[in-house]
């Protein structure tokens, strides 16, 4: 099945140009939406990788991240947002981070939120990120966009 990304993203021409994303995104009506579980740090084993490194963290969270996306049919160009938390209270960690998730979308540039929290799930683990993703299904034989026919 062929998939086309929904994703419009909108910048704002009043607001501070600082943020190093769009402001908003929008995807229309038709679109398939897909909303990833918080994407972890974690190895094929379940163990959390980079233990103490914020940017390794961010990077094995964002490869996750691409094949969540790649499984539920969509890729990083089709997110229309995310929110990354960080377990620290420095803001020096949170950039390391976000640094490593924002060159990663590369012009893909979504809203997001980067927010520093004082846990999260696993063991060591430092960073996880949330994300919607937009996409359109074209139609196929099987049937309506995203529905096998029988």
């Amino acid at each position: 099945m062929t998939r086309t990304s929904a994703v419009s993203l909108i910048r704002s021409r009043t607001l501070s140009d600082v943020a190093e994303y769009a402001y908003a995104a929008t995807a229309p009506a038709e679109s398939r939406l897909i909303f990833l579980a918080g994407s972890c740090p974690l190895d094929e084993h379940g163990n959390t990788v980079a233990v103490g490194d914020f940017a390794g963290q961010a990077a094995k969270a964002v490869e996750n991240l691409r094949t969540a996306l790649a499984d539920a049919g969509a890729s990083i160009k089709d997110v229309i947002s995310t929110r990354v938390l960080v377990a620290s209270a420095r803001q020096e960690d949170l950039v390391a981070a976000w640094g490593v998730v924002r060159d990663s979308f590369g012009e893909h540039d979504v809203p997001s939120t980067l927010m520093g929290v004082t846990v999260l799930g696993y063991a060591d683990q430092l960073v996880e990120i949330e994300a919607v993703a937009a996409v359109l299904d074209a139609p196929t034989s099987d049937g309506p966009a995203g529905t096998p026919s029988g």
